[in-house]
């Protein structure tokens, strides 16, 4: 049994431990804001790009014509995975469970005979996938020293992929970001930027033809970079948010079962406290009473 100075060291570092997870929730509870606000302003001009590159690549086709990153090597033999979690930790499920996400699909493609490939985003992408996916890796983003996540990044993650594309290193490219819902829940997603693949909006249910100087397959050549760039900035600022937000619900977790395990050290030592004081009364009246 513990003694009561033990209880009263367990609860004094408890408290602290509260005081710090109470910080913390707050100060992702303030990135949180503009994060999510960065996130969310990205989404039009996100998907207002892919609708209309859906609509070039529909003129386009299968045409012998059309740029590689539209129609891909013609293979899907060597796959190549870009993980984008955290540089930190202390965010719940937020890095396993897009680390889970990619998982399940390099052994899904291992067992159907794929080469595999993986390229990391962030220190705790890497250090998870990195035990039993070691042999994988070909590279890894470092991201530890920007203080905010910019386009200019996305480009450079870019630029590295469609190098790696361009010299024959794999056929097609997938990236696994989380994509921000709400503060409770961030959804691990896939999405294949490598060759392109875009679904038309409902409004181009209705047809509305378009002259294009220069042709499509011109525009398209221009565009499909820079696509792949935008797709990969989106990720980056949806995993933004994404990680506060997770890392907000879990030291509000944290700063709440620090409370309860302070109302439950404190009820120990009361009583322990009262048990040391009733053997004391006990030995005194026994003393009294011999004498």
């Amino acid at each position: 049994m513990p003694s009561l100075k033990d209880l009263k060291n367990r609860i004094e570092s408890v408290k602290s431990t509260r005081k710090i997870t109470k910080a913390m929730q707050m100060v992702a509870a303030a990135k949180l804001r503009r994060a999510q606000d960065a996130a969310e302003q990205a989404r039009p001009y996100t998907e207002r790009f892919n609708a209309v590159m859906a609509g070039l690549a529909s003129s386009v086709g299968g045409s012998d014509s059309a740029p590689k990153l539209l129609s891909g090597t013609g293979s899907d033999q060597t796959h190549l995975l870009v993980v984008m979690t955290a540089e930190r930790g202390l965010c719940g499920g937020f890095n396993a469970n897009i680390a889970k996400l990619a998982k399940q699909k390099a052994d899904e493609l291992v067992k159907a005979g794929k080469t595999v490939k993986i390229i990391t985003v962030g220190k705790k992408g890497r250090d998870n996938m990195r035990r039993g996916y070691g042999d994988y890796f070909v590279a890894h983003v470092d991201l530890s020293e920007v203080k905010r996540v910019g386009y200019a990044n996305a480009q450079d993650i870019a630029k590295d992929i469609l190098g790696r594309f361009d010299a024959g290193e794999f056929d097609v490219a997938t990236i696994f970001y989380s994509r921000f819902e709400s503060v409770i829940s961030q959804v691990p997603t896939a999405l294949q930027v490598i060759p392109a693949s875009f679904e038309a909006g409902e409004e181009e249910g209705a047809s509305t033809l378009y002259d294009y100087e220069p042709s499509e397959e011109a525009i398209l050549a221009d565009l499909l970079p820079r696509g792949v760039a935008t797709q990969i900035f989106a990720a980056l600022l949806e995993n933004g948010a994404s990680e506060q937000g997770a890392r907000m619900s879990a030291m509000d977790n944290a700063t709440r079962n620090a409370g309860d395990m302070i109302d439950k050290l404190t009820i120990e030592f009361n009583r322990s406290r009262q048990a040391v004081i009733t053997n004391e009364l006990i030995e005194i009246i026994s003393g009294a009473e011999a004498l």
